[in-house]
């Protein structure tokens, strides 16, 4: 079985369970404005990251208003209403189950930096992790620039570097910096859209759980 060296971690539908409320809050943008609202099916069939792409999806004209301002709105919102998610079931288990293998451990996403360094303290997770990797504006780009960075500072061989996410923009940001992946289906993206990846797929934390128990190395074992 590969054994790894360090795990890289996507945060929002990842480890922190928040779909249900990007969903909801969502839908009150869309009838604000009088839109058509959206089930959560049809929201983990179209969302996409960057989120730019997704917010065309959902037909918002940006002559009317630009993606920047509903994105500040849609933000705003998640902001008050964050601490209404919650980790997912297992997910600290795992966290800590790595961490104490030796195995280091870093977040890499698309969240911004100092929101994200702030929720993780909120949950008390951050020592668990060598490093905290987030954006530099709230809307939810590409990461694979700062996948790049992160990798160079590891210094570590991609293939000794196992990433975890919910999207697809997560395995284009494995692919790029060289390092497997592996999806779950829980999260922002369907599995369907996932399987387009090609790549190992878990339901929940406890299968994740389980695959972890078999592919660790030890963080001492050089």
């Amino acid at each position: 079985m590969k054994k790894f060296k360090h795990v890289i971690w996507d945060w929002n539908g990842t480890l922190l369970e928040d779909v249900d409320l990007c969903v909801s809050i969502m839908n009150s943008i869309l009838s604000e404005k009088e839109m058509k609202t959206i089930s959560m099916e049809y929201y983990k069939n179209i969302f996409t990251i960057p989120v730019y792409d997704y917010y065309q999806k959902l037909n918002f004209d940006f002559e009317l208003e630009s993606f920047e301002s509903i994105g500040k709105r849609f933000i705003d919102k998640y902001e008050e209403l964050k601490f209404n998610s919650h980790l997912y079931q297992g997910a600290e288990s795992i966290l800590k189950y790595i961490h104490e293998a030796g195995v280091q451990q870093s977040v890499l996403s698309g969240y911004f930096q100092e929101t994200l360094e702030s929720i993780i303290s909120e949950f008390q997770l951050c020592d668990y992790f060598d490093h905290l990797v987030g954006m530099n504006d709230i809307y939810a780009g590409s990461k694979i620039t700062n996948g790049k960075k992160l990798i160079e500072l590891l210094n570590l061989n991609g293939e000794d570097v196992i990433m975890v996410g919910d999207t697809c923009h997560d395995y284009e940001v494995a692919c790029e910096i060289g390092a497997e992946i592996v999806l779950m289906s829980n999260g922002h993206q369907s599995e369907e859209k996932l399987k387009k990846c090609g790549v190992e797929i878990f339901g929940n934390h406890k299968e994740l759980s389980e695959f972890f128990k078999n592919n660790l190395k030890d963080g001492n074992d050089a």
